[in-house]
């Protein structure tokens, strides 16, 4: 549980401090759809951090202009999680100064798979389904493709994580566990980015 705490803290300082140097989009992973099969003490713990983190601690940075964006499921979630989510959504909608997206239970393949519902329910032929059309029923159609994904805790997978916009993403590693990770190691992570040659397939 201190873990979960500190991360969320960890959270709001990345935040902050990718927004100061330039960043206009960052999305955090706070919860998967798979994660719901951890202890019941836990899931609940974690559905009160993010209730606390959108109601309360990140009122700081809203202030500075930046718009807040959710993605994932609304199935079973809890209500009053989704009160503060649409409420920091609303009020932060006309902010121009970066934009903080939130997945929460979030699944990559049940996001393309609710696009594909949505295109089935606009009854659109299968000649109209090409990937431009399917990017546009995806969570929060407005947000671009991803450039960099900062993986930490030594993992090296994706973990489902933004499946249709990742496909040109540049990936950096890192060792440390998300509560220990620090402003620093965002900087190193930016820098190395910024060394790199992206070539999108050419």
């Amino acid at each position: 549980m201190e873990g979960h705490r500190q991360g969320v803290k960890v959270a709001k300082e990345i935040a902050l401090a990718s927004f100061e140097r330039g960043v206009q989009y960052l999305t955090m992973y706070g919860f998967s759809a798979e994660n719901w099969s951890r202890a019941q003490d836990e899931v609940s713990y974690l559905m009160d951090l993010y209730y606390q983190l959108l109601k309360y601690e990140l009122k700081a940075l809203f202030k500075r202009g930046v718009r807040f964006r959710f993605l994932g499921s609304r199935h079973g979630l809890p209500e009053k999680l989704l009160q503060v989510i649409d409420e920091a959504e609303a009020r932060t909608a006309g902010n121009a100064n970066g934009t903080l997206s939130l997945c929460l239970n979030y699944g990559g393949h049940e996001e393309v798979a609710a696009a594909v519902r949505s295109l089935l329910a606009e009854g659109v032929t299968p000649e109209g389904v090409t990937p431009e059309v399917i990017a546009q029923h995806l969570y929060a159609p407005e947000l671009p493709p991803v450039d960099l994904i900062v993986r930490s805790s030594g993992e090296q997978r994706l973990s489902g994580f933004m499946l249709w916009r990742s496909t040109y993403a540049e990936f950096y590693f890192h060792n440390k566990h998300w509560p220990d990770f620090t402003v620093a190691d965002l900087e190193a992570a930016l820098t190395e980015y910024a060394q790199r040659q992206r070539r999108f397939g050419g």
